[in-house]
Order: C-alpha cells, then sequence, then structure tokens
C-alpha cells in the first residue's frame, strides 16, 4: 500500500494510490489508523493531484554517521551507539519542493536516507516487542545540511533544521522489505551517492527500540536512518534526487535564498 497526503477542495486529505488514481481515505483518517485497502473511496487521478508532504510529525529523529564509509569520509569515528539528533519539523518540504541555500552557509550538502514513518506509539521497547510492528512505513528522504555550520556549532540543530532541509518523497510505501535495497542519490544525473540500507551499523528493528528508550515514538513521527558515503556540494540550479530500490524516488531544485 503506498500512501500520501494531497491538497482537495481546500482541505488536505489522505490517500491510497492504486495505479494511476488516488483513493480518498476517510476525512478523519491519521496515519496509524486502520484501514481496509480498495473500499470503493472517492479518488482523485495521480496527474491531477497536489501532493504534499504525506507524515507531519511531532518531531523527526535523525541517526548520524549509521553507515561506516560516511563517518570515514568525513574523518569522524564509528559511533558505539546511535548518534541521535533532532530536525525542525518546520524543515519539512514536498518532492518537486525547492531546497534554499541559506545566505548563512556556504557549503550545502545532501545527505539521502531512507525514512520510517512511525505507524503504532512506542515507549520502552524490550527486546522481544516487535519494533517493526510499530511501523507503517518507508519514505524516500534527504538530511540537507549545511556542513560548514555544523563543524563551527558542534551540534547539530541550525545545520540541519533550515527550512526547506528535509525533502521527503510523495508516498509512504507500506508493504516493502528494506532491509537491504540500494539507495542512490543522484546531482543534476551524475551518481553521487550510492549504497545498500544492509550496511547500516545499526538496522531498523535495533534503532526503534533504542530511540524508544529514549524518548516516545508517536504515529506519524519520522526517523531517518542515515547516509551512506558520497556527500557532496549542492548548488542553486541543481537537480537533487533520491531513489530508494521498493520505495519510491525524491527530486528537488535547488535555488539561492535571500541575502539580507
Amino acid at each position: 500500500m503506498r500512501i500520501c497526503r494531497i491538497r482537495h477542495r481546500d482541505n488536505l486529505r489522505f490517500a491510497e494510490c492504486v495505479g494511476d488514481s488516488l483513493l480518498l481515505l476517510p476525512r478523519n483518517w491519521k496515519l496509524g489508523d486502520p484501514y481496509e485497502s480498495g473500499s470503493g473511496a472517492p479518488s482523485v487521478s495521480v496527474s491531477a493531484a497536489d501532493f504534499t508532504v504525506p507524515v507531519n510529525p511531532s518531531k523527526i529523529v535523525c541517526v548520524g554517521r549509521n553507515y561506516a564509509a560516511h563517518a570515514k569520509e568525513l574523518n569522524n569515528p564509528v559511533p558505539a551507539s546511535p548518534l541521535l539528533f533532532l530536525k525542525a519539523p518546520s524543515s519539512l518540504i514536498a518532492d518537486g519542493d525547492p531546497i534554499t541555500i541559506p545566505s548563512q552557509s556556504s557549503q550545502v550538502e545532501h545527505e539521502g536516507e531512507l525514512g520510517v514513518v512511525i505507524g503504532r506509539r512506542c515507549k520502552d521497547l524490550s527486546e522481544s516487542d516487535s519494533a517493526i510492528g510499530h511501523v507503517l512505513g518507508f519514505v524516500c528522504a534527504n538530511d540537507v545540511t549545511a556542513r560548514d555550520l555544523q563543524k563551527s556549532d558542534v551540534q547539530f540543530t541550525r545545520a540541519k533544521s533550515f527550512d526547506t532541509f528535509c525533502p521527503i518523497g510523495r508516498f509512504v510505501e507500506t508493504s516493502s522489505d528494506v532491509s537491504d535495497v540500494l539507495l542512490s542519490v543522484y546531482v543534476n544525473g551524475s551518481l553521487r551517492q550510492n549504497g545498500r540500507t544492509s550496511e547500516m551499523i545499526f538496522d531498523i528493528p535495533f534503532l526503534i527500540r533504542y530511540i524508544s528508550r529514549q524518548m516516545t515514538l508517536n504515529a506519524g513521527d519520522l526517523l531517518l536512518t542515515g547516509t551512506p558515503s558520497g556527500v557532496s556540494r549542492l548548488l542553486p540550479g541543481d537537480i537533487c534526487k533520491v531513489q530508494i530500490e521498493s520505495v519510491g524516488s525524491l527530486s528537488n531544485p535547488v535555488q539561492a535564498g535571500e541575502t539580507g
């Protein structure tokens, strides 16, 4: 099942993508609610839909240095336990929306990542609890980063949270096995990042259990699971595309921000 959210008659509505059509879910449906696929709901064509971000998370929890090769390329050690940081939900933008380079930074970089959408509240999960049972699905994401500010600030908040610094794909894919899929990033058609999710240092079930012991994860929250090596600078006029096998793709133009 592929879930999206669209603007429909001045309202935001969730929908299921079936072929070339989007079946509207009930008006009061929210991420994590049960739903019977193909229920004969009113539909909108994909080509005519006005897509927006498919999630509205209370928080975006990110995992740093979860691919050894990426840690190495930035001359950082591989962490002994997950390196967590938060990204402001106000940084979210949709597929096709522009990434804006802020005037405060001269080194903004792409970080293609697999996003995990939480479908059921979880707190203090034990090893015997099913972590994947709390997942709604998966989405393409780009953890855009002002690398120069990340280095100067030491902590990550400012460098990761500028407006437009968290593009995510149109669809949440609920039925994929993402334990070993290819994640690729292209800039202007040139391959920059290429890695498999099986190369993660900490896999998704481990991360969900670990994070749930630090903070409650609510339905709709977004977890970004780290990026493979190959990060590089984005410039105004670029097109950055993230592609993940069995999940989908995400493409965003890059523009310069206003100076003042």
